[in-house]
């Protein structure tokens, strides 16, 4: 099965890859390494998921918000592969970090949004490694941001 009829498959929509707001490109490629630029969390409807885990965010909103820059990870690895995603031959690493209180000891829960996501659309392909980080706040006061590096075919 193609990774686009998985994604057909599971009900999912992408959202549109989004073109940087800084000094920076959203994706590169460097050998058979794709990385992929800190993606933020954005609601289906195109507003930031904004807060802090543990105040006024729960971990499973978290994970939602985390789900959410997976998918937009995923929008950009198809961007950089011209819409073609079986160029892709494994997802390496995401680095997750989670707008979090200072007792909030749960990223790893909120980091799995992503993970799930990946791993659900590109199986075994789908497997990386993983760090989940706190931070006392992100770009734009959302709650959650991740990066990735897959390597190409």
């Amino acid at each position: 099965m193609t990774i686009d009829k998985k994604i057909e498959e599971l009900n999912i929509v992408l959202p549109t890859a989004k073109a940087p707001v800084g000094s920076y490109v959203a994706t590169k490629i460097v050998g058979k390494l794709l990385f992929i630029s800190g993606q933020i969390s954005i609601s289906e409807n195109g507003e930031l998921i904004k807060g802090k885990i543990g105040k006024e965010l729960t971990t499973e909103d978290g994970y939602n918000a985390a789900k959410r820059c997976g998918l937009s990870i995923i929008s950009q690895v198809k961007n950089a592969c011209n819409g073609d995603l079986s160029k892709i031959k494994s997802c390496i690493k995401l680095t997750g970090f989670v707008n979090s209180t200072e007792d909030f000891i749960e990223q790893p829960k909120v980091i799995n949004g992503a993970s799930d996501i990946i791993a659900s659309i590109f199986g075994d392909a789908g497997m990386h490694t993983r760090a989940a980080v706190s931070t006392n706040s992100l770009p734009l006061g959302v709650s959650v941001e991740v990066d990735a590096i897959f390597e190409l075919n």
